[in-house]
């Protein structure tokens, strides 16, 4: 369904290299890296809302960059909570916003509002930000898109109203004909309903597989501080050590078979602390 290949946009401090990954028709990939690992200007630059200096997307087979207005229809995005035109009523920015869709499904907004408990008659800065990332989400999903495109959708939201999102996520999926691809800081989201996941780190795609195939390359291991030899510690992805010993991450294929070491299944969130731990970060003082 999306298909990016080598898509490179260069800062003065910062830039993406290479960016390659693809989101398979009736999943949902989760887009993963901690602030400022190149997420938002990933989703920007292959929409073209800030240009790329190279790649390609593909979007349903086409050229998104020749086809952008076409494709545009076919795609929901919202880039976190609405914060624009904040004296405005929900109601007036929903009759300018429906205009620009030719598949726009008032029953299905309708349905989204109801379910998110939106009040039309509410000012967008009357709106909590969870309520304005609720409306945004509304907008995203009442056009009829197959593509579906979150940066950070579960921002501002409590438990229970995050949970009433990855939920519908799940709905929108189930009938095979749609993706969804979001990014998010909140890994337990991952845990729970994406099939697959793409790892950004400084600009660049590390890891780009379903979420299982992540998960079990991949091992938490602890020891005293003598096994942590140099040859073993080349092999780690990232250590923490103390006086008791030391934990790090190591690929599931590299774990020694000659040294005793405990070893655990990371999660999501394990993962992403080891791949940006600093060796020689400076320990705050008390």
């Amino acid at each position: 369904m999306l298909k990016i290949e080598n898509l490179c946009k260069k800062y003065d401090n910062f830039q993406l290299k290479n960016v390659s990954f693809e989101v398979p028709t009736g999943y949902i990939v989760g887009f993963i890296g901690k602030n400022g690992a190149g997420k938002s200007t990933t989703i920007k630059s292959m929409l073209n809302i800030v240009h790329p200096d190279s790649g390609s997307v593909t979007v349903f087979g086409k050229d998104y960059f020749k086809n952008e207005l076409q494709l545009k229809q076919q795609i929901g995005l919202s880039m976190g909570g609405f914060d624009y035109y904040r004296s405005k009523k929900i109601k007036t920015l929903t009759e300018v916003y429906r205009r620009f869709f030719e598949e726009w499904d008032e029953e299905q907004y309708r349905k989204l509002m109801a379910y998110f408990k939106l009040n039309e008659d509410l000012k967008i800065k009357e709106l909590s930000e969870g309520m304005r990332s609720k409306y945004a989400t509304t907008l995203a999903l009442s056009h009829n898109a197959k593509l579906l495109i979150f940066d950070e959708p579960t921002s501002g939201l409590d438990p229970i109203a995050r949970n009433e999102l990855l939920e519908l996520f799940q709905s929108v999926i189930e009938n095979g004909d749609k993706s969804i691809l979001f990014s998010t800081q909140i890994t337990s989201d991952l845990d729970r309903c994406a099939d697959y996941i793409v790892f950004i780190r400084d600009g660049e795609i590390i890891a780009n597989m379903t979420k299982d195939d992540l998960i079990d390359s991949h091992r938490v291991i602890g020891g005293s501080n003598s096994q942590l030899t140099d040859e073993l510690r080349a092999k780690m992805i990232g250590v923490q050590k103390n006086a008791f010993g030391f934990n790090g991450m190591i690929l599931t294929e590299n774990i020694p078979s000659n040294i005793n070491l405990k070893q655990s299944t990371p999660n999501i969130e394990d993962i992403i602390l080891y791949y940006n731990l600093e060796d020689d970060h400076e320990k705050f003082d008390l």
